[in-house]
């Protein structure tokens, strides 16, 4: 008897917790979920370009990133620390589509030009991961 009514206490405070409007703004499924796209960057197959190409190109790699957030299809980037397996760092892009996924990154100047080469995965993660990016600038002192 006290296990079931301490159930019921329990799924009632959990509704009342539950934001119907939020969750249909995120996408999120019945346990506040959606799916997304995880892309792995990693060092490209271009060996050739000059610092001063590579300077320009990742410039417009960042400024492309922040086109993409304006537009809230990119949610999470940053890079990796140094690592033996040529991994750069990390897009998750706000589309359950890999076909998708891949036309948001042909605007990425980097990828574009083989500096950066991408890995995509389908990844399922809280609908809520986008909503961290408006404390992001409130805490941010200086950009790239």
């Amino acid at each position: 008897m006290l296990s079931s009514s301490f159930a019921l206490l329990t799924q009632a405070q959990d509704q009342q917790k539950y934001d119907e409007a939020l969750a249909k703004k995120l996408g999120a499924d019945n346990y506040g979920m959606k799916m997304y796209v995880l892309v792995i960057l990693k060092t490209g197959t271009n060996t050739t370009a000059t610092k001063a190409q590579t300077d320009s190109l990742f410039k417009g790699h960042m400024s492309n990133m922040g086109q993409l957030v304006k537009e809230n299809k990119l949610i999470i980037a940053g890079p990796f620390g140094k690592n033996n397996k040529q991994y750069r760092g990390i897009f998750m892009l706000n589309t359950k589509s890999i076909e998708e996924a891949k036309t948001w990154l042909a605007t990425d100047p980097a990828v574009n030009a083989k500096l950066l080469d991408a890995e995509l995965f389908n990844w399922y993660g809280s609908a809520a991961l986008s909503t961290y990016l408006p404390y992001h600038d409130k805490i941010q002192k200086s950009s790239f």
